[in-house]
């Protein structure tokens, strides 16, 4: 409701907003015995450094009714100019991150239709600008945060360690080849960014004693925000919460929000070594519920996220998802994570300080099942309700589970996976 509609009685014609987020981290990871890196030790989304600043996000928007001819129908427009994932893929200065259109004509049942986020994880669908941290947890990222598999063939295949830079492959890298301009990220198109092109009826309902209701149910191409459906497939998602309203209004009003969401679809991929494309499909199924209590000075989010199907491998395999075949059992690889998070607004000050842990299982019951653990401990302060600064320190712990040879190829890798500091300003206009 909050991004796909506008209050017809206050929206005006034309709003130009957006916002800008500047950043510096540093990870303090080691690289393993052969003085080589892997991406966890690596800061996105060159991964070719482990310190620096970056403007991770500049986006800029226009949203509106159609006032005076009709404020039954509205629109949102926005556009990413920063350095991430979205215009880092096929080196875009500028990518279309939203773009739609709703009518509000049917009671009970809005329709948006273009390009705009998925109903799904609470980290997914809130707006990144009020988003309490820096980095998402690893169950977001990993499972929900799409890296879409390159088209056509790449010689890298499902090889573990890492596909190797001597064999013509890629990654991982020594400290010289990362300065020399080698690059791990692959990726030809950009992440999916927790959007889609396609149609979405939704709404929300009162549903009494200060309750609401609100659904979304929708179907798109399945290819985050590319604008084409190059497998001739389509996703659907399913959203549904129930929310009892203490107060206030916009991303952030106050209440307790109970949710659940999931998605089903299908994605082009090319499994084999034989210099010929010649992809397939296969199912990538995501499902979630949790819940998010906030009425100051205190927050509480938590989520379960399980995926089923297609799994992101890393950005060293351009082409290459774990799926039902990879390191198997004849089953379709599955992955689970759930995370926690709180926050407390100091009181008569402008500070907050918060703190989350996140876990991913990646992988499971499988020879090379993986393991991720995070704890975030930050920090924001508000100069105004525009402008804050977030200060946020990671503790990981990454590690393949299972005893084997292939698990202890993959830990001389995450050996030495260590903690990471950021700072970023956010400026809201």
């Amino acid at each position: 409701m909050l991004q796909g509609t506008e209050d017809p009685a206050s929206a005006a014609r034309t709003n130009v907003w957006g916002f800008i987020q500047a950043k510096y981290e540093k990870d303090f990871s080691d690289a393993n015995a052969l003085g080589q890196y892997v991406p966890p030790k690596l800061l996105g989304p060159e991964l070719d450094a482990q310190d620096g600043f970056n403007i991770n996000r500049a986006r800029i928007g226009v949203r509106g009714t159609g006032f005076p001819l009709d404020s039954r129908i509205n629109y949102f427009v926005l556009l990413e100019m920063g350095n991430n994932g979205i215009t880092h893929g096929g080196g875009a200065f500028a990518k279309m991150s939203d773009a739609s259109v709703t009518l509000n004509y049917i009671p009970g049942a809005r329709i948006r239709a273009g390009l705009f986020k998925t109903p799904g994880s609470e980290e997914g669908l809130q707006a990144i600008h009020v988003f309490d941290y820096i980095n998402f947890s690893e169950a977001t990222n990993g499972l929900l945060l799409e890296r879409f598999p390159n088209k056509g063939f790449t010689d890298c295949t499902d090889t573990i360690p890492p596909c190797n830079a001597t064999t013509g492959n890629v990654g991982p890298y020594t400290e010289a080849q990362l300065q020399g301009g080698a690059g791990l990220n692959r990726f030809d198109s950009p992440v999916g960014a927790f959007r889609d092109v396609g149609v979405q009826v939704f709404d929300a309902f009162d549903i009494g004693n200060d309750w609401e209701a609100s659904y979304a149910a929708m179907i798109g191409n399945g290819n985050g925000i590319e604008f084409s459906n190059s497998d001739g497939e389509y996703d659907t998602y399913l959203y549904f919460s129930a929310e009892k309203k203490y107060g206030g209004k916009g991303p952030k009003a106050e209440g307790l929000k109970f949710f659940a969401w999931g998605q089903q679809g299908k994605r082009l991929i090319d499994l084999t070594n034989d210099t010929t494309a010649n992809a397939q499909s296969h199912d990538r199924d995501r499902a979630g519920l949790g819940f998010k209590y906030m009425k100051k000075p205190f927050r509480v989010t938590a989520e379960y996220i399980t995926a089923d199907g297609m799994i992101w491998s890393g950005p060293d395999k351009p082409n290459f998802y774990f799926t039902q075949i990879a390191h198997g059992n004849g089953a379709d690889a599955k992955a689970s994570g759930w995370y926690v998070e709180g926050g407390w607004y100091i009181p008569k000050t402008r500070f907050e300080l918060d703190a989350r842990f996140d876990t991913m299982t990646r992988l499971e019951d499988r020879i090379n099942e993986h393991q991720f653990d995070k704890w975030t401990l930050g920090m924001q302060y508000h100069f105004n309700p525009k402008t804050r600064v977030t200060l946020n320190y990671e503790i990981r712990d990454f590690e393949c589970t299972v005893a084997g040879a292939v698990c202890t190829a993959v830990n001389n890798n995450l050996k030495g996976v260590d903690d990471k500091v950021g700072v970023q300003l956010t400026a809201i206009f």
